[in-house]
């Protein structure tokens, strides 16, 4: 089910690309992190980088392999996935899911909400400002 309201920065969730997007533009649901604030000028958009749980080929800049915790559903091996900085994009909240782990004793879906750390989320940082030619500005992240 789609999200309604912008997600807090470091967000990990899926997003649907393959509606619209054709390759070489990133296609399929993939994990994604939230990089934008919510603008109020942009109801209903946020901007992501993707991750993938692939090793790209061959490993640039402005990609990183990191840990996330606490662990993504399996499906998502969240133990060395990597940061494609060179893959953001700007998307509707109608492409956006939180992550699910399952189903609890109840029945009712269990969602991960947690953002990544702020190591984390200054090394994502670091690789799409890498992946924008924009490189020397990471001496300035925090």
């Amino acid at each position: 089910m789609p999200i309604k309201e912008h997600p807090e920065i470091g967000t990990v969730m899926t997003c649907d690309f393959n509606a619209g997007f054709r390759e070489p533009e990133m296609v399929k649901h993939r994990p994604v992190v939230v990089i934008s604030p919510k603008i109020v000028a942009r109801p209903g958009l946020c901007t992501v980088v993707a991750l993938s749980t692939t090793a790209p080929d061959p490993v640039m800049q402005y990609h990183r392999q990191i840990d996330i915790r606490p662990r993504l559903p399996a499906r998502w091996d969240s133990d060395g996935v990597w940061v494609k900085g060179d893959m953001i994009a700007a998307v509707g909240f109608h492409r956006l899911d939180f992550l699910r782990y399952g189903k609890d004793v109840q029945g009712r879906r269990l969602y991960h909400y947690s953002p990544v750390s702020d190591e984390n989320l200054r090394v994502i940082r670091a690789c799409v400002l890498s992946g924008m030619g924009l490189a020397q500005l990471t001496k300035s992240l925090r």
